[in-house]
């Protein structure tokens, strides 16, 4: 091994290699077409050159001033209030499936003079497990939909699944 060897990579010998020559960027000249010209604001995100046609071309993403490319299609991702809230709501329907398991655990000895054990222990789990089916199913359903409709149902859901046992027999049991 050579003791030069090491340092080659580190150094700025042979750039300037005719055979690395990009060359100068040829000016596009614009050849006459029946095509509508383009009078967006917003130039389309296609490379120097290039121009869309065919199926789909007007889904031709578009460049914004600060630089970011935008596609037709897409969706405005949620602000800062909308993912708190949703954050929120998260944690409070994560409450709720608590609140259901103690609340549940302490009608247990109520609910065996009325019910069967196993109809009460499907009971308890669809309980516990309705707040977070209830949150996921909601912003399942709603991805496409604005956002006062999921907030809507988020709190429709905030009201209906309450855990009552909880709420109402609190520490007397």
């Amino acid at each position: 091994m050579s003791p030069g060897r090491d340092d080659d990579a580190l150094a700025w010998d042979g750039d300037d290699d005719p055979t690395l020559d990009v060359g100068v960027a040829v000016p596009h000249t614009a050849t006459p077409s029946t095509a509508k010209p383009n009078t967006d604001a917003e130039p389309p995100a296609l490379p120097d050159g290039f121009s869309a046609v065919g199926k789909g071309s007007a889904e031709v993403g578009r460049i914004a001033a600060d630089g970011s490319v935008s596609m037709p299609g897409d969706r405005v991702p949620m602000g800062n209030a909308a993912l708190i809230s949703i954050g929120v709501l998260g944690g409070v329907y994560l409450l709720y499936g608590i609140g259901w398991l103690i609340g549940a655990g302490r009608l247990s000895l109520v609910a065996a003079l009325f019910l069967d054990p196993i109809a009460f222990q499907i009971t308890v789990g669809l309980a516990i497990l309705a707040p977070p089916i209830w949150f996921i199913t909601v912003f399942l359903m709603t991805r496409g939909a604005k956002a006062w409709i999921r907030f809507t149902l988020l709190a429709v859901g905030v009201v209906v699944l309450v855990p009552w046992p909880f709420v109402l027999a609190g520490a007397a049991l």
